[in-house]
Parts: structure tokens; C-alpha cells; sequence
């Protein structure tokens, strides 16, 4: 089965390692982008997205350099990654000026998919803040795909019900009412996706209640590597009851749509 890994995240230093438990090993540049595809094709991935969020020993400082640094290495790991990744970049509301003209320099090395956004650790922010507003219009022009961190509140409801035309994809199933939360807000936004990355896909059956209820067209195979095993979210989804064809959309074909990249065209299934 082809593999899309939409949510996972890259690192170029240690102090980018989100790991929890294993250190992030010797490798410096091209042999860091190597060690990572090595752990996700001996899971069976193909192909990983995602931004440069640093690991714990990364503290915001409040300062849009500290996230032009993480683009940057996104960047990078991109050219070292021989098409093997798709880099994911950040914005930042408190930086309206800033976050339009990296949004403008990464439309022009081809990377389309912003975030994930991860306010929590970057001194906290509103999603439907007027200054969001302004840089998701600026992506819209870009034909952008954000991904953001999931939640329980109505902020990214209004972020996401303000923008039609930008392609959202919230972040991590969770429990159940967190699940039944993301099914409602997905049946009202048509632009709303969801990816399978973090808590929730080893709960059995999550995947396969949802597809019954909303069809497996805006579900993305995701893993949050390197904190969590992407072995286990690979056979998480072989393991549920899906079509050939539901498979086949949540694994790679909803990925390539939305971000207009075509990894595994005239391949078919391995």
C-alpha cells in the first residue's frame, strides 16, 4: 500500500527533536534526513509532510526568526530529501508583514502546506484573530493548505468558517467527543479535513466509524513522528474495516489531491 505520511515532524538539530524517549543520534544534515526515511520506509511510508516545530529544548522567544530559522530548515531538509518530503512551514499573527512575505517566499520554492500551527508553543494565539485573517488571505491568493493543532473551542471553527476557499486539515482524532466534535465541524465545513496523527486511531474502530459516517474523502494517514511509532498508525489503518478504495484515499490520493503533488502517479498499490 502506497503511504503518505501527512503529519510527521522533521528535524536538522537535536534541540528540533520532538522524540520522547530515544535521542536524536549523531547525524548532522544529509545524514539526518536519511536516518528519518529510513525509520518511516521500514514502516512502510513513502513520503512524509510536515513542519520543523523544535523539540523541548526549543523555547520561543518571541521573535519571528526563531520560526523563519524552523522554514529554513525545512528548506533544507526538502533539498536533501531527494522528493522524499514535503516541508510545512509556520506563521504567526503577531507577525502579519512577516508571516505574507514567507508565505510569498515559500509559494516560490514550491511549498504549499502551512503548518502544522502550533500556538501552544509559540507564545499562544488566536486562530480567528483580524491579523490570521490577513495572512490566511494572503494564502488563499497561494492556494495554501494549513494544517493546524486541534481545538475544543469555536477559534478554529471561525478561522476555518471565515476562509472557504483555503483547505484546512485539523490535527489529531483524540477520544471519542473529540472525534464526534471533528465529524459535526467537517459536516459544516466542506474545506475541513482531518489527519490521524496523535491520540486516537488506537482506539478500534475510529477509523472506520467515521468513514461510515462522513465517507473517507477528507481523512489524511498521519503519525506525528518522531514522538509516536509510525509503524503502529500503519497497521492501525490496515488493521480497520475499509474498502480497497477508502484505504487507498485516507493513505496517499487525499494527500496528493489537496497539496497537488502526485508521489505514486501510474504505480498503483505495493
Amino acid at each position: 500500500m502506497n503511504l503518505i505520511d501527512f503529519h510527521m515532524h522533521p528535524y536538522l538539530t537535536g534541540s528540533q527533536y520532538t522524540g520522547m524517549y530515544l535521542e536524536p543520534g549523531p547525524e548532522s544534515g544529509k545524514n539526518v534526513m536519511d536516518k528519518i526515511r529510513c525509520d518511516m520506509e521500514r514502516a512502510g511510508i513513502s513520503h512524509v509532510c510536515g513542519s520543523v516545530i523544535g523539540g523541548g529544548n526549543t523555547v520561543w522567544k518571541g521573535s519571528f526568526h526563531d520560526l523563519k530559522e524552523l522554514n529554513r530548515s525545512a528548506l533544507e531538509l526538502k533539498h536533501m530529501s531527494d522528493g522524499f518530503y514535503t516541508p510545512g512551514f509556520h506563521i504567526h499573527p503577531e507577525f502579519v508583514r512577516e508571516s505574507i512575505e514567507e508565505i510569498e517566499y515559500m509559494a516560490e520554492h514550491g511549498v504549499r502546506l502551512i503548518g502544522e500551527l502550533v500556538p501552544y508553543a509559540h507564545g499562544g494565539y488566536s486562530y480567528s484573530s483580524g491579523a490570521m485573517d490577513k495572512i490566511l488571505q494572503a494564502a488563499e491568493a497561494y492556494g495554501m493548505v494549513v494544517s493546524y493543532h486541534s481545538t475544543d473551542d469555536d477559534d478554529a471553527d471561525r478561522m476555518v468558517e471565515r476562509h472557504p476557499k483555503l483547505t484546512f486539515v485539523a490535527a489529531h482524532p483524540g477520544e471519542k467527543p473529540r472525534v464526534e466534535q471533528h465529524l459535526e465541524r467537517m459536516r459544516r465545513y466542506d474545506n475541513l479535513y482531518l489527519d490521524l496523527s496523535g491520540t486516537g486511531l488506537a482506539r478500534l474502530g475510529i477509523l472506520a466509524y467515521s468513514v461510515r459516517r462522513l465517507g473517507a474523502e477528507r481523512f489524511l494517514f498521519g503519525t506525528d513522528y518522531p514522538i509516536n511509532n509510525p509503524a503502529m498508525y500503519v497497521h492501525g489503518v490496515l488493521y480497520e474495516a475499509l474498502s480497497d478504495r477508502e484505504r487507498r484515499m485516507i493513505c496517499y490520493e487525499n494527500a496528493e489531491r489537496i497539496l497537488g503533488i502526485h508521489i505514486f502517479e501510474g504505480e498503483g498499490d505495493h
